[in-house]
């Protein structure tokens, strides 16, 4: 089945494409969150504040742009739409000071729980509907990777 391509001239398509990533033609997932790391790096220098109050701000403008392409496009959760992968990078991160080490770890955890899904993920991502639920799964995946992430750092693995 052909899926249909989003127009990334209208802004809520290429918002939630993840700046066009998500047209990769293998793993877009994979390549939405490496889309996220100009982001992350860009906000690891403001206050933690700052920092979360973005994060909480794409969150909710993900919600909207993604539910309104899954609309536009007829597909519930198209695998093009990332915007939820760049948000769940930066949730992920947040809870850790930047080293490349933190950027590479919480990078392959969050790519692991989003594949994977462990419950509830999985649940999350098959019972809820439009843009929240394309988002919430990922914020999901994010804070069991942010977690492992924040141990790791507790106990001097990082």
């Amino acid at each position: 089945m052909t899926l249909p391509r989003p127009d990334l001239r209208r802004f809520h398509h290429f918002m939630a494409f993840g700046f066009g990533s998500g047209l990769a033609p293998r793993a877009p997932g994979t390549f939405g969150t490496l889309a996220a790391i100009p982001v992350y790096l860009a906000l690891s220098y403001t206050p933690l504040w700052a920092y979360l109050a973005f994060t909480a701000l794409a969150f909710v403008a993900g919600v909207a742009w993604c539910g309104r392409t899954a609309r536009d496009l007829g597909v519930h959760d198209h695998p093009g739409i990332v915007w939820d992968e760049v948000v769940g990078l930066l949730l992920t991160l947040a809870w850790v000071p930047f080293s490349p080490v933190a950027l590479l770890s919480g990078f392959v955890l969050f790519r692991f729980f989003d594949i994977v899904k462990p419950f509830p993920i999985k649940w999350l991502d098959e019972h809820v509907e439009g843009g929240f639920g394309i988002m919430i799964d990922d914020v999901l995946a994010a804070l069991y990777a942010g977690g492992v992430l924040f141990i790791a750092k507790m106990y001097g693995f990082m």
